[in-house]
């Protein structure tokens, strides 16, 4: 199976070993024009399927079954208890009996999913808790529709959050915040070992490098250079290259750190409102920003958090120039469980 993580200015596959832990074993990525993924949607079919075929054209030998990974704000994720019921009619009838009242979509326009946690104890007695996701069916389609036209074959469609989680997972209960920054900001919450939340935001490398490109009249591609370059540890002065375009770089990133981490607080204030919420402490950090020099500091420096770097674990023989953070979400789409 091979994962193929779909953002925002770029695409990735992955094929993975799995022994204990995900191992990166193959990777391939392509950057996509401006404007094919918008905000984690598909908004050009054709140029999609265009930019797969050339990068399995390049890469020979990539497997043609793949998993998809999704998110966007058209993705909902909700947690939720239902009576004490074993039955897999029953529970399902009970699901989306409330999801029909309780999420912003139609039923019938929506791709439906859930999955059990176990029983808790509440105020109302026992109940069966829930984790259940809700995806517009347009949004899915497009994406389907997208890899099918480009010979390959859409074998599941899965949560990029989850998938997240899975890649970078041990096995252990943990409790964190996972945050994967790349083309988008792509927010888990996690505790006990169990996704109870999720949240999607623009406030990504992609935008910062539009912004970049925007101001300096650079090419996309330069520009999502330069900010790699210029990074938030060293100082401007000792960074070799034009003093305007570094200056430029760093105050993006600075600012785009800041409006991240605005986000991020208040979805953690969101889900802290929930039922029985727990309180997160620390930070995973992984995707493309993780390698952006001094980002994960300058990320706890505004969470008021310790932020920990992690990426998927690669095996023998990959080139050591693969951004192994940009890797972990296809690496986890390409696994069906975590670890462990």
């Amino acid at each position: 199976m091979v994962g193929l993580d779909i953002e925002p200015g770029r695409v990735v596959a992955a094929e993975v070993e799995l022994n204990g832990v995900v191992r990166l074993r193959r990777a391939a990525s392509a950057d996509l024009a401006l404007g094919v993924v918008r905000d984690g949607e598909v908004t050009d079919i054709d140029a999609l399927s265009a930019a797969l075929r050339a990068l399995w054209t390049e890469h020979k030998g990539l497997g043609r079954d793949v998993r998809i990974g999704i998110a966007n704000a058209k993705i909902v994720v909700r947690t939720v208890d239902i009576p004490p019921v074993t039955d897999a009619g029953q529970i399902d009838a009970a699901v989306r009996h409330i999801a029909a009242e309780e999420l912003p979509m139609a039923l019938e326009s929506a791709v439906l999913d859930y999955e059990t946690i176990g029983m808790v104890d509440t105020p109302n007695g026992q109940r069966l808790r829930v984790v259940v996701v809700a995806a517009r069916r347009e949004m899915v389609d497009s994406v389907v529709a997208a890899v099918t036209n480009a010979g390959l074959k859409a074998r599941g469609v899965d949560l990029s959050a989850f998938a997240m989680i899975r890649a970078l997972g041990d096995g252990r209960a943990d409790s964190a915040l996972y945050l994967s920054v790349g083309g988008m900001a792509n927010l888990a919450v996690v505790i006990d070992g169990v996704c109870l939340f999720t949240r999607v935001t623009g406030a990504g490398l992609e935008g910062m490098g539009i912004e970049l490109a925007e101001r300096r009249s650079l090419t996309l591609e330069h520009a999502r250079m330069w900010l790699r370059h210029t990074g938030m540890e060293a100082d401007t002065d000792d960074i070799d290259g034009d003093r305007g375009i570094v200056r430029d770089a760093r105050a993006i990133l600075t600012e785009g750190t800041r409006r991240l981490a605005t986000e991020v607080r208040a979805s953690l204030e969101f889900h802290q409102t929930q039922a029985a919420a727990a309180e997160i402490s620390r930070a995973v950090l992984t995707g493309a920003a993780a390698s952006v020099p001094g980002f994960a500091d300058a990320l706890s420096s505004e969470l008021g958090m310790p932020v920990q770097t992690r990426s998927v674990a690669a095996c023998d023989g990959l080139p050591a120039a693969i951004d192994l953070g940009g890797m972990t979400i296809a690496a986890g789409l390409a696994v069906e469980q975590v670890p462990g």
